[in-house]
């Protein structure tokens, strides 16, 4: 029994190094500029093999990567809606998690918001349509019922607020803005924000 949840850890370990690997070539590099040798000398495995027992492609890599992403966004969405009652607090509390994950993980964020992942994920929904998408779209509604924000469509809502706080994050990972994301944060939130309040 101990050797088969050691044999587990062990596998799960080799997995996370594999897609850690891809996440730094695939946002480095680029996708199509990164082969499975580069991901094996990058995780620090003996042969590609070592690979293709955890996944049978690049592209599956690449689809997990993605994934992983939006499932962890997902996670910590539902944490922030459970920790806060009001729709603006909501908002803030994700725009919050995203300057953050921009300094602290940026090449997470740079798979999210700047690499096309449709290019070689043809098959994935769009980023609009993801779980966590869908939730933050649910809040601007709820904004909206409270009176809290402007009565607009609430998908409106979110590209006029959203476009704000994704352009700001882009120009921070393309090092368009010279300093971190923290930097701008405040700036973008209240331009964001003027965006839908109802005043």
């Amino acid at each position: 029994m101990d050797q088969e949840i050691e044999d587990i850890q062990t596998k799960s370990e080799v997995q996370d190094e594999i897609l850690l690997a891809a996440l730094q070539l695939f946002t480095g590099k680029g996708y199509f500029n990164t082969s499975l040798i580069d991901i094996k000398e990058a995780a620090g495995l003996e042969d590609v093999g070592t690979i293709y027992r955890h996944f049978k492609s690049k592209q599956i890599i690449a689809a997990q990567l993605r994934a992983n992403i939006l499932d962890s966004l997902n996670i910590s969405i539902d944490d922030i809606r459970r920790k806060n009652e009001k729709p603006s607090e909501q908002l803030r509390s994700i725009v919050d998690l995203l300057f953050r994950l921009t300094d602290e993980a940026p090449d997470v964020m740079r798979f999210l918001l700047i690499v096309k992942t449709d290019e070689f994920l043809p098959e994935a929904k769009p980023l609009h349509e993801a779980a966590a998408f869908i939730k933050i779209i649910r809040i601007i509604e709820a904004g909206i019922k409270t009176g809290e924000l402007r009565n607009i469509t609430p998908q409106l809502g979110y590209a006029h607020f959203f476009g704000i706080i994704d352009n700001t994050l882009r120009l921070v990972l393309t090092g368009f803005f010279d300093r971190k994301a923290d930097f701008y944060q405040s700036q973008a939130w209240l331009a964001a924000w003027n965006t839908i309040v109802k005043k």
